[in-house]
């Protein structure tokens, strides 16, 4: 349990994600939980909630270098969440969208250096990998941030530890196309479907607690992990909401701007540094030599998967497996 006794930051700690580290670890031997965010409503919600001592709130914007140095102190973990992650808005106002994605996360890197702290986690998204939209790039220059960060550690007092996580997006979350789509029915409308053959990666909050747990666990420094994760098509969910509900019929509107068919979670010129290690996947530095890998990670093998990490190209869910996960959201 890498949290035991240990002081926790979540930037963005109001959203889905921040409740679910609530959730799981408030009630575990973890010292404190600060939670960084901009919404006084939904810090407010939550203090209400959980009503736990451990729990700790502070107003603030990860823009203001500041206020983050002065909110993480005494802390040993940072879990960087904190993002504009609409699509269309970080399309309309890119310029916001670099001040809070971008320079936001180079000030999460500098308060973390200059507090010591012990591990600084950021939370990444297919959309980086190749990215076709603002939010995509800006996420991807945010892992570039912290993947490279770990030279700007002083190893003399204590070296942060910088690492990256990149999933998908998490199975059924608000905004998502399940919830969508349930809600459509329930209105009697036609589903509207962008492309039937357009396929996600599946993980769930929980999958993603594990994942974000296991790689907070192992991380040297430097790398970014991906999760082993099966995918599933529009045209399976359409299937297994048929069968489900009273769906009276579907729309096809076309992929939007900036979308794209399959999720990738590795391209092609990363998989020459991608490594499998237990139960996940790892984008390493390339200047780390075998002997570095075999003494840090015993039992790693090269991942190579065709050249490519796609949503089109791992293993698919089982219909039942998906109605099994759509009748576990109790959204029916």
């Amino acid at each position: 349990m890498p949290f035991k006794k240990k002081t926790l930051l979540i930037t963005g700690g109001t959203g889905s994600f921040g409740n679910a580290v609530l959730n799981r670890f408030l009630d575990t031997d973890i010292e404190e939980i600060r939670i960084f965010s901009r919404d006084e409503k939904k810090q407010d919600d939550m203090r209400k909630r959980y009503a736990n001592p451990k729990l700790k709130f502070y107003i603030g914007d990860v823009r203001d270098y500041h206020r983050l140095k002065m909110a993480m102190a005494g802390v040993e973990i940072v879990i960087h969440t904190a993002a504009l992650k609409q699509v269309p808005a970080a399309e309309y106002n890119p310029f916001e969208a670099v001040k809070t994605n971008i320079l936001g996360s180079q000030n999460v890197i500098e308060a973390c250096s200059e507090n010591n702290v012990e591990r600084a986690i950021c939370i990444g998204t297919d959309k980086a990998v190749s990215p076709l939209n603002t939010y995509g790039a800006t996420k991807l220059l945010m892992e570039k941030l912290f993947v490279n960060a770990q030279q700007y550690s002083n190893p003399k007092i204590h070296p942060t530890k910088f690492l990256a996580v990149r999933y998908g997006n998490v199975f059924a979350s608000s905004g998502s196309v399940i919830p969508r789509f349930i809600e459509q029915i329930k209105r009697h409308e036609n589903v509207t479907i962008t492309d039937m053959e357009m396929t996600r990666f599946s993980i769930t909050m929980e999958q993603a607690l594990d994942f974000i747990l296991k790689a907070t666990e192992i991380g040297k420094g430097t790398e970014i992990f991906i999760p082993k994760l099966k995918s599933y098509s529009l045209e399976q969910i359409k299937h297994v909401l048929s069968e489900l509900t009273e769906m009276k019929g579907e729309k096809i509107i076309g992929v939007r701007p900036g979308e794209k068919l399959h999720e990738l979670l590795i391209n092609s010129d990363e998989m020459r540094y991608a490594w499998e290690y237990e139960n996940l996947y790892m984008i390493l530095n390339w200047q780390f030599d075998h002997a570095y890998l075999n003494k840090n990670y015993s039992g790693i093998k090269k991942f190579d998967n065709g050249g490519i990490y796609s949503s089109n190209n791992t293993e698919r869910l089982t219909n039942d497996e998906l109605k099994n996960n759509i009748v576990n959201l109790e959204l029916l």
